[in-house]
């Protein structure tokens, strides 16, 4: 399928609100459209459901006036990057983030978003269709894991987010509902396949199977297999029964067993054929 242009999505999304705006307030959509003004407090509210830091950089996907970006800046201390297809919009940005002082931390391109580079951003903040976060899913999915994503309004279908929630919105510009839903994604560490054990633990092996977040496994030694499932937050292995692993690259450390065997705590594993 090919991948819709962000000028035309832009047009089209000011074409259906002028059509909301012009409806009785009976009629209107409940919909909300992207790249409309987000309210202050729902700004706030992504950024700190994201938890950005100073540490950060924010990459916000259709960043209209650049407020997103701009606050990150200014309370946050983060750094961060604005991508708008409308240029008269990127420069509306610039004058604001200069006007606030925080030029050097807050940059804004005019480009369209399927052409940018992602890898860049440890948070990245978007408005948009749910049709285009489908789009974007499977490259968001590739980026490092423990890069946090937040979503206003719009879900990525069955990945679901690790945590939603509600905020009061009064100044929403269209719809009745004058309330955000907002979703946090943490990307997952890529965990599928065989794992062997290395040094004095060679011979066991952990098989993982994987969709999005959510993981099972059978984890064998010598004589005893059992099984687990849970969950991944960024390189991080959670199972029920106290099973914990981290994923460093194409190396996995069992930081705890739990109490059932076998019990493999400080087992090694990388990845094989297996």
């Amino acid at each position: 399928m090919a991948k819709p242009h962000l000028l035309e999505i832009r047009r089209a999304a000011l074409a259906a609100l002028a059509l909301c705006l012009a409806a009785p307030a009976a009629l209107r959509a409940q919909d909300e459209v992207p790249f409309v003004v987000t309210p202050d407090n729902v700004t706030l509210a992504m950024l700190e459901l994201a938890q950005v830091g100073p540490q950060d950089f924010v990459l916000d996907l259709g960043s209209g006036d650049g407020r997103i970006v701009i606050l990150a800046a200014r309370r946050f201390g983060a750094r961060g990057l604005g991508v708008e297809i409308v240029p008269e919009l990127v420069e509306r940005s610039r004058r604001h983030a200069a006007q606030a002082g925080v030029a050097d931390r807050a940059t804004f391109a005019a480009q369209d978003l399927f052409k940018t580079d992602l890898s860049q951003a440890t948070v990245i903040t978007m408005y948009l269709l749910q049709e285009v976060n489908l789009q974007l899913r499977p490259d968001l999915l590739a980026l490092r894991p423990g890069t946090r994503i937040v979503s206003h309004d719009w879900d990525m279908g069955d990945w679901r987010p690790d945590r939603s929630l509600t905020v009061d919105a009064p100044d929403k510009p269209v719809g009745r509902d004058k309330r955000s839903r907002l979703h946090l994604w943490v990307v997952p560490a890529q965990a599928e396949g065989v794992w062997c054990g290395t040094g004095p633990n060679r011979g066991a092996r952990l098989r993982l199977t994987q969709k999005y977040q959510t993981f099972g496994a059978t984890l064998s030694a010598g004589n005893m297999t059992r099984l687990v499932v849970g969950r991944i937050d960024g390189v991080h292995l959670r199972g029920v029964g106290g099973f914990a692993a981290a994923i460093d690259g194409a190396r996995l450390r069992v930081t705890d067993s739990g109490d059932a065997p076998p019990a493999l705590p400080g087992a090694e594993f990388e990845r094989c054929a297996g």
